[in-house]
């Protein structure tokens, strides 16, 4: 069965995320400091990083709700107990210098001119609705998609097989029918495979060390992998 959409994650795979969230927190700490035990500025945001993955994963698994994985990253960093409040505060002052420094990845557009034409576009992701459709919005590029899927609204998260079996659904298309891309080998590309879908694994980092999984290491990629082209890393049977 022909590939006739192609369903996007956002965060580290069409946004910079991670190059946003350390340019916002740079700028945040430099404001307001860092807490003791932080042996310089960088090390605080290499344990940024490293709380967010945690508290993230947590979301992800169900035990945090989303504001609640907000205020547990604060508070982990912190070192100390905060009020709801108080984090969130915090949290909203980080999150004005994050949103400054949003980018798209040069590649996003480019690739998103190409398949116009061929291929429909959707999202799915681990986010909310709220941040995520604001984001594509303030991006320029929430016009692109047909539709936005979230975790958050339907209950489940990726790389359970319901999650993308609801992007496909709001797609009214059969899972054979669509091609994920994410930025995440097990989560995104492999997640999709078990639910039926074409994976595609966007390995911007160059990590590699995954020979099962359709792999390419920059979107400029994807339109030939789309067509057929096997150079990129992607197992034989690709189709």
């Amino acid at each position: 069965m022909a590939i006739r959409a192609v369903l996007w994650d956002i965060d580290d795979t069409i946004f910079d995320y991670s190059g946003a969230d350390r340019t916002g927190m740079r700028a945040h700490l430099e404001r307001e400091g860092f807490p003791e035990g932080y042996a310089s500025l960088e090390r605080a945001l290499d344990a940024w990083k490293a709380i967010t993955d945690v508290q993230w994963a947590r979301f992800a698994a169900g035990e945090v709700d989303f504001q609640g994985q907000r205020r547990e990253r604060v508070r982990a960093f912190q070192g100390r107990w905060l009020t709801d409040g108080e984090a969130d505060a915090w949290f909203g002052r980080h999150a004005a210098h994050y949103e400054a420094a949003w980018a798209l990845f040069p590649d996003v557009l480019p690739v998103l001119d190409r398949l116009a034409g061929s291929f429909r576009h959707a999202v799915l992701s681990n986010s909310s609705i709220h941040n995520q459709d604001r984001k594509l919005r303030t991006l320029g590029v929430r016009d692109r998609f047909e539709a936005v899927v979230c975790a958050v609204e339907i209950g489940v998260s990726k790389p359970d097989a319901a999650a993308f079996h609801a992007a496909c659904e709001a797609l009214a298309l059969d899972p054979r029918e669509v091609a994920y891309v994410g930025n995440e080998p097990d989560i995104d590309a492999a997640g999709a495979v078990a639910a039926g879908l074409t994976g595609i694994w966007l390995d911007r980092a160059g990590r590699a060390g995954r020979p099962d999984l359709a792999r390419i290491t920059g979107l400029d990629e994807l339109p030939g992998l789309l067509a057929g082209d096997t150079r990129f890393g992607a197992p034989d049977t690709f189709r």
